[in-house]
């Protein structure tokens, strides 16, 4: 009972430490309201994806380059996807 509980814990905190770190999206507006400092760009491309696929994509390369949020300067679908964010910090 307790190894199970003990597991339980374990996975929930990974699971909201993951969610706290992961990066956030951001519009233009909270790019200029919060001033934040550009780190480069990203993109990611493929076949056949959901939004929200696309999105976890960029917020997942985001967080590799060390950034903490990022907005969207491209996208497109057309059978094929691409979208590429811009990284800030």
């Amino acid at each position: 009972m307790k190894t199970t509980l003990a597991i339980a814990v374990m996975s929930l905190t990974a699971a909201l430490t993951f969610g706290a770190s992961a990066a956030d999206l951001v519009t233009n507006e909270q790019v200029a309201h919060q001033q934040l400092q550009s780190l480069g760009t990203i993109s990611v491309s493929g076949i056949d994806a959901a939004p929200t696929d696309i999105r976890q994509q960029l917020s997942q390369k985001a967080d590799e380059k060390g950034a903490s949020h990022y907005r969207v300067i491209e996208a497109y679908t057309n059978g094929n996807y691409h979208a590429t964010a811009e990284l800030y910090k």
